[in-house]
């Protein structure tokens, strides 16, 4: 009877730890691809000029990274994506955001490449006259480094699938 029920127990224990790794593995992906929505935001409200809301949307990203697995988003990607997003959230003047968004693109990119962040497209975009990138779910350029200025400045350079 006793070796039942250790084999009970052990086939219990083999089942609940599967679960459980399976579970984790989930909340891995989810944190990650929280992200890049959160991303887009920020470049949403670069796009329309609304640095209120751009630093609101940045405050947003700060904590989801901050929640991130350190498996998901590691080291130096990781302290670029909160250096640059912090100052994103923290200050209220456009061209400083739009500065840091190209530093905050840039490792968001490096993660993108290294991580499957979505299961749809992610188009890397490049603007010539400021000559950098950001990543957009869709193919239309809508730059936010000059916004209404320079609106459809730029083209797709990446598809990251």
């Amino acid at each position: 009877m006793k070796k039942i029920f250790l084999m009970v127990a052990l086939i219990a224990t083999a089942f609940v730890q599967t679960g459980f790794a399976q579970h984790d593995h989930a909340t891995h992906q989810t944190q990650s691809s929280a992200l890049l929505p959160l991303y887009y935001n920020i470049k949403d409200a670069l796009v329309v000029g609304n640095a209120s809301l751009a630093a609101a949307k940045a405050g947003e990203f700060v904590e989801a990274l901050k929640n991130a697995d350190a498996k998901i988003v590691t080291g130096a990607n990781r302290d670029g994506l909160l250096e640059h997003s912090g100052k994103i959230a923290g200050s209220k003047d456009l061209k400083s955001q739009r500065e840091h968004f190209a530093g905050l693109s840039t490792d968001m990119i490096a993660l993108a490449k290294g991580s499957k962040l979505s299961t749809e497209p992610v188009y890397q975009m490049y603007c010539p006259m400021k000559k950098t990138s950001w990543l957009s779910s869709e193919k239309t350029v809508k730059n936010p480094y000059y916004g209404s200025a320079m609106l459809t400045c730029g083209k797709v350079v990446e598809t990251i699938k």
